[in-house]
């Protein structure tokens, strides 16, 4: 599976860098061509000529470094890279990222990147629970980024807790399967929807719902990450869109269907995870609607169904719907199944504490076509997203889809 693939191995300034050398070495011997990106601190802990040994190419060290032959070293490095892990990962270097940072060689290639990037931390306890910490992950998350958690143990400062590197079978394991899902979706185009949509009744007021879109740019990242490419179809929402996902910002529900029917037909899987409106005023006003003295009373007129138009429509895609429900969920999740001609629906209850709007895990059942129930316990969206995506994996053919049976 590593055989051919090039790594770029990330070595930043903490203790645990001393055992980098190994996972490099099993790398290589599995046939890997292995680059090493170390920064200056990872250097006071281990030598770059240990590193260049085991992994047979030079290390880079310094961004200014006059290379054999012209190039532009990190871009090289960059582009050639199948995945690039971080091997240590300090805090520092995690929160250079998430702050958009690049003023080293490792951060720069970094950002130049378009690979899928791993970060494995390894620090002191109380550094890897500070909640600016969790917050810079969290974020990354959000971005595509991965993580390995640290192990549990004595540390070298002396304290007890979580901070420890895990072992490099583990670590080694984890790229093995990074690298199977960034290829189990190339050639394959998702046309995800996500987030609400906004049906004005005058040019302040709208009706909307409390979908911040973070399911669905879960699945969007995600699927990105595994080498699909990705069409996302998006109402308003304030969370940053997925590297190499093409964004089509929507306001209402008219837009979001305008923009559906123009891709649907690129789409090989389509997930409708978006929030849609199912009403909107048949009257909307130019200017403010001014308040008067009694009541108000509004007519409403239905908003196009999307997912309704993609079951009658689809060929060969598959179809996946969500529901978010607060009573008889399995009941109107089958119904809408049949109704709407899915392949497999998202069901998930949005009353129960941790599922639902504005949350950043879920709990949901995947309902199949042909009656099969699975429940999946609280996760996070994100491994929800993966979940998902693993399920449509196994069912998927690059030459076209069938029923999720």
């Amino acid at each position: 599976m590593l055989a051919g693939k090039c790594i770029i191995i990330g070595i930043t300034g903490g203790i645990a860098a001393y055992k980098t050398p190994d996972l490099v070495s099993k790398l290589v011997k599995v046939g890997a061509d292995v680059h090493v990106v170390m920064t200056a601190a990872a250097a006071k802990f281990i030598t770059p000529l240990t590193l260049q040994t085991i992994s047979r190419n030079p290390v880079a060290v310094d961004m200014f470094e006059i290379p054999d032959k012209w190039e532009v070293k990190h871009i090289s490095l960059a582009d050639k890279a199948d995945l690039l892990a971080v091997v240590p990962a300090t805090a520092n270097i995690i929160g250079k990222v998430s702050a958009g940072l690049a003023d080293d060689l490792l951060s720069t290639v970094i950002m130049a990147t378009k690979a899928p990037v791993f970060f494995v931390p390894a620090m002191n306890v109380h550094m890897y629970e500070n909640p600016v910490f969790q917050s810079n992950v969290k974020k990354l998350v959000s971005y595509g980024y991965s993580f390995l958690e640290p192990d549990m143990g004595r540390l070298a400062c002396g304290y007890e807790g979580k901070g420890r590197l895990p072992e490099a079978d583990v670590i080694f394991d984890e790229i093995e399967a990074l690298l199977k899902k960034t290829t189990d979706f190339a050639g394959t185009t998702f046309l995800i929807t996500a987030g609400p949509t906004r049906e004005y009744l005058d040019p302040v007021r709208f009706l909307t719902n409390g979908s911040t879109g973070k399911m669905g740019y879960a699945i969007a990242g995600a699927a990105r990450g595994r080498g699909a490419r990705v069409i996302l179809v998006s109402g308003p929402v304030n969370i940053p869109v997925p590297q190499g996902v093409e964004h089509i910002p929507v306001l209402s529900a008219r837009d979001m269907f305008d923009a559906v029917k123009e891709h649907y037909q690129e789409a090989d899987i389509i997930v409708k995870t978006a929030a849609v409106a199912d009403y909107s005023p048949k009257k909307r006003l130019i200017s403010k609607m001014k308040k008067g003295p009694g009541d108000l009373e509004l007519v409403f007129e239905r908003t196009p169904d999307i997912l309704r138009f993609l079951g009658e429509n689809k060929d060969k895609q598959v179809l996946v719907g969500f529901a978010a429900e607060t009573d008889n969920l399995v009941e109107n999740a089958v119904k809408k199944i049949k109704t709407k001609n899915l392949d497999l629906i998202v069901a998930n209850d949005i009353s129960q504490p941790g599922a639902g709007f504005g949350t950043n895990t879920n709990i949901v059942k995947l309902i199949y076509r042909d009656g099969r129930i699975e429940q999946l316990d609280k996760m996070a969206k994100e491994e929800v997203a993966h979940r998902i995506l693993d399920r449509l994996a196994a069912c998927f053919k690059s030459a076209g889809a069938k029923p999720l049976a």
